[in-house]
């Protein structure tokens, strides 16, 4: 028989677990840092993880050393990125100043001038689309100084952030056992052999898929380099480089690419002719990066997508697309991981599930 003593009870204890789950939010948000910094660490670690091997049994290296030896190959990483982007703040640092807006604009509305001249020239009334003072009240370059602003602040905080990192990363390199034992002892012992082959095959596969990426996004950086270089495109490396790093986000980052080079191929060549120089050259440019994105879509893609994490190009393809849905485009960078791992983790809990085990059968 229920008694309103037992009702009180049950409410005391949902609420009770409401306030505990609410508090450990708050807690996890005002963390949120620290998170991050668990999370590229613990990434970093997975890519890690072969070449520590590779130090540990082909070149005999002691396991500490070893250890050292990865954290300076991402050190080299990281000065390297660096180093390419010291030619960007030398030659641009007057025009992209935290307050010299007016050239910014000067250059912007003088593109759009050039284009409707061009649209003008060829019977297309463009004035309802590029009118120049349509876009001088839509678009307030008062805040590029506050962006540059808040990279600035951000740019502060990446040295911290960057020690904090490595730091931990040096610790789940060289101790990794340590905290492998410590997991077992918090895993329950009759679900302790499904947990750690999970593990160790969400290890196997995020390591191949991130070391993947990794060679994926090189391809891409040095054929874009040789587009550039091609037509002459001022900053050649930058441009290469951050339009590579948009490729992370599937399907969507190589079409935010080729716009972002497009803009910048016009700009770099404004106060030359429209018609003759600029529109050839960014044209030449696109054709360019939509090679370089046919290659990497049938050769570079299909191999780190599929064969890496072992999942059919389809099955990838709705995965990023409901990620992106639900999430936006933090989603779509997510999504294969994630869902490598939570494919891992069925087919070790559920083995015995048809879907699952239809879904899982190359892992």
């Amino acid at each position: 028989m229920i008694t309103s003593k037992i009702i009180a009870s049950g409410i005391l204890k949902a609420v009770g677990a409401l306030l505990l789950a609410a508090l450990l939010l708050y807690f996890l948000y005002q963390i949120q840092n620290v998170l991050i910094y668990l999370l590229v660490s613990l990434v970093l670690t997975l890519i890690g993880l072969p070449f520590l091997d590779f130090f540990k049994k082909r070149l005999k290296f002691k396991h500490t050393m070893a250890t050292i030896a990865v954290l300076f190959i991402y050190l080299l990483i990281i000065l390297g990125f660096i180093m390419m982007f010291i030619p960007l703040i030398i030659s641009q640092g007057q025009n992209l100043s935290l307050l010299n807006t007016t050239e910014i604009e000067k250059n912007s509305l003088e593109l759009i001038k050039q284009l409707n001249a061009f649209m003008e020239l060829h019977r297309i009334d463009s004035e309802a689309i590029f009118n120049p003072e349509n876009f001088k009240s839509i678009v307030s370059f008062n805040i590029i100084p506050n962006f540059l602003n808040s990279v600035v602040g951000t740019i502060s905080n990446f040295g911290m952030g960057l020690g904090s990192v490595l730091f931990i990363t040096f610790f789940f390199l060289k101790d990794k056992t340590i905290f492998l034992n410590l997991a077992k002892l918090l895993i329950p012992d009759n679900h302790e052999s499904k947990i750690l082959n999970s593990v160790e095959k969400i290890n196997v596969l995020l390591s191949r898929y991130f070391i993947g990426l990794l060679i994926q996004l090189f391809i891409v950086f040095i054929l874009y380099t040789i587009v550039l270089f091609i037509f002459g495109i001022p900053n050649t490396f930058v441009i290469a480089f951050l339009c590579a790093v948009l490729n992370i986000i599937p399907y969507l980052g190589p079409l935010i690419a080729s716009i972002l080079a497009a803009v910048l191929t016009m700009l770099s060549n404004l106060g030359s002719d429209f018609q003759s120089e600029i529109l050839p050259t960014t044209i030449y440019v696109l054709i360019g990066f939509w090679i370089v994105q046919l290659i990497d879509n049938n050769l570079s893609q299909p191999i780190i997508f599929s064969k890496s994490v072992s999942s059919h190009p389809l099955e990838i393809f709705l995965i990023i697309l409901i990620a992106g849905f639900l999430f936006g485009i933090m989603g779509m960078i997510i999504a294969v991981p994630l869902y490598t791992i939570i494919k891992v983790i069925c087919k070790e809990f559920f083995p015995e599930n048809k879907f699952i085990q239809q879904i899982t059968k190359n892992i």
